[in-house]
């Protein structure tokens, strides 16, 4: 490092850098109000970003205000320790990771200071995401123009870091274009406010430029020598950087500093990556929202026309020019083609698309007769738009796993050309691809001639390496030549910076580090990015990773950060219930499987499959499998944590530490089948429940009377069966009230109806507390069941009906992949319907009977997650059940709400989206929900009775013939 910058982690003997860390962090706790957090959790989980490189921090900050990172960088700079600014942690080329102490500001920093809706300002801090921003703004009919696609986590100094886009850059802009004024603070602790010495003349992207000039030394914040180094370098900042180019992210924005544009100080800061100055709070402008947003889709016979196309939409008029036909030209100009699309449902006909918002009716058919292409949808329903929007904003992880489930990663990630030579840049790309016999799907910014791509490089291999390498430098050059830049939207980092030179040539970027020097002398701000960089194919976070294992399936987290979503703009999916419960990094998908990707490498996380901390981390995991369908990526943290679990309970004496919840409600079907109804008196006596390991807050389900298969035994069969009911444990010992219910609708529907002839399981509960060999003991038993292997026994009849959802998803999901190597288990789990899904394919012609009432109540995570539920969608239509249920989770999660710990995070669950349901039904509604587990949390803390659907029409069906 520079100028004798260091820091413990880097040098000396363990101990000594162990007690230099001890030091560096009693000093701190001492010196701020915010949190110090040096331990083995915090550190794992500021190792990575969203990108392919690891850097380990000897610790984190959560500081409260300026005051307090004054303080960090005062006492940072006594131990020459290099601190690095961390927003969401979402940027693409590694400057967002650090080896010194990372800030995080999402904890304390991340407020909206103030709104002036009729200046069209706010005043933020620099951890406020986005979403919140645009929430807030939205009342007033204003917004903050640049929108990248991790809107709903991003937060506004990252964006400011890293000079972030978005989709309507076309209409208003990168960040920089919408930044008034900056407070920093460098890492010498002087603290400047930068702002605009004078118009100059010059115009954003979206309207006038309206910044009042300040301060009488004619650059307002800038530190001192910099004017000097600028002027003497007026020629080189004036014919150095690319013309034409309205994505130009790469190196300093240094020409932002000459007298004609304004002496820009504020503007030139945006996109130095924490380089240069931490930024402790921003003014930004806000601009008017389209008063009728219309998305067009034009269709096109490949990506080039696509991208032709794009440009020529552009002149077609400014969507802030009054010259403009029907007022206005596009707001957004976006495209992607069909290997990105999968399931182009409601797309037009075409082979690429463009996706354009426009304002106003008028504009979107002008838009249309203005496109040359193969087809067009104009789409005015705002939740049409949202699912059309939601193929782009996921493409970030769609575009991670290929169709054949290859991995493909970020590294050439954002590169910008001219909108006019998108085409044929495309068309070289894809040939230098086929070169190096890679793989990549490009989308992204074309109206901008900017394109994302993930590329399947082997990044786990020495060859593999150097291939990256080779095709990176060959790329750079190809960009070059086409007169672009290397990044478009996330910055340099480290990904991109040692390229630099190709773009701007060793003279300007030269002066980059002169610059650097002036504003940050000691080096202690981001060391090793943008300016003078660690080559691009060192520390990549896959080296030492084992190939095969839960350390190489938790590195398909790319850390995107969808799971890291809260509040309004989290939707309506599952993942992550415990992270909008808590808040906290480490209860978040991508925060658990950061700590599974360290405890693999062994070098923070030392304890392996002993680990306390990964552990604790996965303690809060409420096994939802919300991940599996939510994550682009398709983390399946469930999974991870099962085998954690078997794991980490293994070996001599392993079964004495695990919770006594794991013996008790992990092995409930067993516990069942032997006790039956006697647990109810025994769950009565004194300290039972301690006994038991459940929860005092919680009262064990009362078991019935009388279990569904007994009763099922003692009828007279109807009809010849056409399926098997699956007598799941909580149909047949807890509610045999939904099994009796299925058996009145499927055969008034004419179906005939069997059970399995031998007891089954589909061994759920065994898997959700990492008792994984018994789970395989537990499944294969049922698997001879249901091949008809167990003595009198016969084979299912057709398919299998399971009632209970997160049973049906352990059968379609964890049973073959538990026993991959037994073809029995793929056969049951292909046969797997669920209720509706059965009638639908079974009894199309069936007419439900009609009750015409509203309904609320809640999807169960696992049938969002594994099942879908588009057929009782259109059964409960049919039915007359008008409304949508909640998403998310329930919060009880089978033996997770009622194990010790758990009570207040698993109401905290229930309150994201299910009781605001229950509270907001009408006092008529019908309250659904087909989980036994959402059943007893809306009984617990709701006092409502939520039905299976079967109970709600059998209900009916009964009522019906009563009636006749």
């Amino acid at each position: 490092m520079r100028r004798g910058l260091r820091h413990p982690g880097l040098v000396g003997t363990h101990q000594e850098r162990a007690g230099d860390a001890a030091r560096l962090a009693a000093e701190l706790r001492a010196a701020v109000a915010g949190d110090v957090d040096f331990s083995v959790t915090a550190r794992a989980l500021t190792t990575m970003d969203a990108s392919n490189y690891r850097r380990v921090p000897v610790g984190t900050v959560a500081p409260r205000d300026a005051d307090d990172v004054a303080a960090v960088l005062e006492v940072c700079r006594a131990h020459g320790t290099p601190v690095v600014a961390r927003g969401a942690g979402t940027s693409i080329g590694g400057q967002a990771t650090g080896t010194g102490v990372v800030l995080d500001f999402t904890r304390h920093m991340a407020r909206l200071v103030s709104l002036d809706p009729e200046g069209r300002t706010a005043v933020v801090g620099p951890g406020l995401v986005l979403d919140r921003l645009r929430e807030a703004a939205r009342p007033y009919g204003l917004t903050f123009g640049p929108d990248p696609s991790t809107h709903s986590r991003c937060t506004l100094g990252g964006m400011i870091g890293n000079n972030a886009c978005g989709a309507h850059s076309v209409a208003w802009g990168t960040t920089a274009d919408n930044v008034r004024s900056l407070n920093v603070v460098t890492y010498r602790g002087e603290r400047l406010t930068l702002g605009r010495a004078g118009r100059a003349g010059r115009e954003g992207r979206g309207g006038p430029e309206r910044v009042a000039a300040s301060g009488a030394s004619g650059a307002p914040g800038a530190p001192a020598g910099l004017l000097d180094l600028v002027g003497g370098h007026l020629s080189l900042l004036r014919t150095g950087y690319p013309p034409g180019l309205p994505r130009r992210i790469s190196g300093y924005a240094l020409d932002a500093l000459l007298p004609e544009r304004g002496v820009d100080v504020a503007r030139s800061f945006c996109g130095s990556e924490g380089t240069l100055g931490v930024l402790t709070e921003a003014t930004v402008r806000l601009v008017p929202l389209p008063a009728e947003p219309v998305l067009v889709v034009l269709g096109y016979a490949d990506e080039s026309a696509a991208a032709e196309a794009a440009a020529g939409l552009l002149p077609w008029g400014s969507p802030r020019s009054s010259e403009a036909e029907n007022g206005g030209g596009p707001l957004t100009v976006e495209g992607m083609a069909a290997d990105l699309v999968r399931g182009a449902a409601g797309l037009p006909r075409g082979a690429a698309w463009l996706f354009c918002e426009v304002d106003g009716e008028g504009a979107a058919r002008a838009l249309v007769r203005a496109a040359d292409a193969v087809d067009s949808a104009v789409v005015r329903d705002p939740a049409g738009q949202r699912a059309l929007w939601r193929i782009r904003e996921d493409a970030a992880g769609t575009a991670t796993r290929s169709r054949d489930g290859t991995e493909a990663w970020p590294g050439w990630e954002d590169c910008a050309v001219p909108p006019a030579r998108l085409g044929a840049y495309l068309r070289e790309f894809r040939a230098l691809l086929a070169e190096f016999g890679l793989h990549g799907v490009p989308y992204g910014h074309f109206g901008d001639g900017c394109v994302h791509v993930r590329i399947d490089f082997d990044l786990w291999t020495d060859k593999g390496v150097r291939d990256f390498r080779r095709f990176s430098e060959a790329v750079a050059d190809l960009v070059v030549a086409h007169g672009g830049s290397l990044s478009g939207e996330h910055g340099d980092g480290q990904a991109r910076a040692e390229l630099l030179p190709r773009m701007y040539g060793e003279e300007l970027v030269g002066l980059f580090g002169a610059v650097k020097d002036v504003w940050d002398p000691d080096g202690g701000l981001n060391p090793g990015m943008l300016v003078r960089p660690r080559p691009l194919d060192e520390g990549l976070r896959f080296a030492g990773l084992p190939l095969v294992g839960l350390g190489r399936e938790a590195a398909r987290c790319v850390g995107v950060a969808k799971c890291r979503v809260a509040g309004p703009s989290s939707g309506p999916g599952v993942m992550c219930p415990s992270y909008r419960a808590t808040g906290e990094e480490k209860h978040s998908t991508r925060g658990r499987a950061r700590l599974l990707h360290e405890m693999a490498l062994g070098e923070v996380v030392t304890d392996g499959w002993r680990s306390e901390e990964v552990r604790e981390a996965l303690d809060l995991c409420l096994s939802c499998k919300g991940c599996r369908s939510d994550c682009p990526v398709g983390v399946d943290m469930a999974a991870y944590k099962a085998e954690f679990l078997d794991r980490h309970y293994a070996g001599p004496l392993g079964f004495l530490r695990r919770p006594r919840s794991h013996w008790t409600m992990g092995r409930l079907p067993h516990w069942l089948d032997v006790f039956g109804r006697g647990l109810n008196a025994g769950m009565r006596l004194p300290f039972a429940a301690r006994l038991a390991g459940v929860t005092p807050e919680r009262a064990m389900p009362r078991v019935a009377d009388r279990t569904f298969t007994s009763w099922f035994a003692e009828r007279a069969s109807v009809r010849t069966a056409a399926l098997t009911l699956w007598p799941d444990t909580f149909t047949d010992h807890l509610a045999p009230e939904v099994g009796r219910a299925a058996v009145r609708v499927l055969e008034a529907a004419g179906l005939g109806v069997a059970l399995p002839q031998g007891r089954v399981c589909c061994g759920l509960t065994y898997v959700s507390t990492g008792q994984l060999g018994a789970a395989r003991r537990v499944m294969r038993r049922t698997l001879d069941v249901m091949a008809g292997g167990e003595e009198g026994a016969v084979g299912p009849t057709g398919p299998v009906v399971v009632l209970e959802p997160s049973c049906a998803a352990t059968l379609r999901t964890d049973l073959p992949e538990l026993l991959p190597d037994d073809p029995r288990a793929a056969r049951l789990a292909a046969s797997v319907r669920t209720f509706a899904e059965a009638l639908e394919t079974l009894a199309p012609d069936w007419e439900p009977p009609r009750l015409d009432r509203p309904v609320t109540g809640q999807t169960h995570c696992h049938q969002h997650a594994v099942l879908g539920d588009a057929a009782d969608r259109r059964l409960r239509a049919r039915a007359g059940l008008t409304g949508d249920l909640a998403g998310g989770c329930c919060g009880l999660a089978g033996n997770f709400g009622f194990e010790p710990g758990h009570y207040e995070v698993s109401v905290a669950c229930s309150e994201d989206q299910l009781l605001p349901a229950l509270r907001g039904a009408a006092p008529e509604a019908t309250v659904l929900a087909d989980g036994f587990s959402c059943r007893t949390q809306m009984g617990d803390l709701a006092g409502v009775r939520g039905r299976h659907l079967a109970e709600v029409l059998a209900e009916a069906v009964d009522e019906g013939e009563t009636g006749s």
